[in-house]
């Protein structure tokens, strides 16, 4: 069953951009309009994150983020059959020299990023710009043809996929060298109870440990990622220091950076974060923040 869904997307993957476009801009009206797809998380997101501005206002970021959202699932299943001249003039980077300190030393490098259109892109085309193993956290979909078809969009142009799951045993591999590892450090806690709790526009929202832990472990310097988009289907990377010494900072402090850049990053094109994606999914039950 794998090979016909892969077969049928393949197919469908390449039709030119302009034509998934205009599919996207029949579908996100449709989501948007005539089957709501978590509408009320959508502007509930915004209403939080946005309170000075107008329920209009709130509104065409919601519209504009359902375009978003519809183009960034059509622009991954165009990755199935994507060339790496495509994804080059679809995805660029603004400073990869960041990592060359890093590297010459031999040291190793983590990525942090959060849920901003098209991180699919970005996991595609950085591979391209690394001499070293290009290692991703991902966490799998229960369905095991989607996931199975996931893994192999996501792994095509060199990426190697760790499984959230199985993250220990599976790093093992690589302890003897250096590498850049890509974090998802916006994921939603699976234990609400043992997350940072910290201030997210203006809201307790718990984040997970993990990355700073591995930062903090390794001494790992932190790079965190700002996307933007350019224009549609064109998008650009800009990378910032998080930390070249994360074992140096206190407990949770690599972890409220993250936060306050990712919310900065964020306010500067707010339709391109996953606004269906519930932060705020739990209510703060503790008493202190880390």
């Amino acid at each position: 069953m794998y090979y016909v869904v892969y077969s049928i997307f393949y197919l469908f993957s390449l039709l030119p951009l302009w034509v998934l476009y205009r599919i996207s801009d029949f579908a996100h009206i449709f989501l948007y309009y005539i089957i709501p797809y978590r509408k009320k998380i959508v502007l509930a997101n915004l209403a939080i994150a946005f309170p000075n501005k107008t329920e209009a206002e709130r509104k065409r970021i919601a519209k504009d983020f359902y375009r978003n959202f519809i183009d960034h699932f059509l622009e991954t299943l165009k990755l199935l059959s994507a060339d790496k001249k495509f994804l080059l003039a679809h995805f660029s980077i603004d400073n990869p020299e960041i990592f060359e300190p890093y590297f010459r030393e031999g040291r190793r490098c983590q990525l942090h990023l959060g849920h901003s259109f098209n991180w699919e892109y970005a996991n595609n085309t950085f591979p391209y710009i690394s001499a070293y193993p290009f290692l991703v956290i991902y966490m799998p979909v229960g369905n095991k043809i989607f996931n199975r078809l996931l893994i192999h969009i996501r792994s095509r142009t060199g990426a190697i996929l760790i499984p959230a799951t199985d993250t220990r045993r599976q790093m093992l591999a690589f302890r003897h060298q250096p590498y850049m590892l890509t974090l998802v450090a916006d994921q939603a806690p699976g234990s609400p109870e043992n997350a940072y709790w910290l201030d997210f526009f203006g809201k307790a929202a718990p984040f997970v440990r993990s990355p700073e832990r591995g930062a903090r472990s390794g001494n790992t310097p932190a790079v965190f990622v700002h996307f933007y988009k350019l224009s549609r289907g064109k998008y650009h990377a800009k990378l910032f220091p998080g930390s070249d010494a994360p074992a140096s900072l206190p407990e949770g402090e690599l972890t409220r950076r993250y936060v306050e850049f990712l919310e900065w990053s964020i306010r500067e094109q707010p339709a391109l974060y996953l606004w269906s994606h519930n932060r705020w999914k739990y209510e703060k039950k503790l008493t202190v923040d880390g």
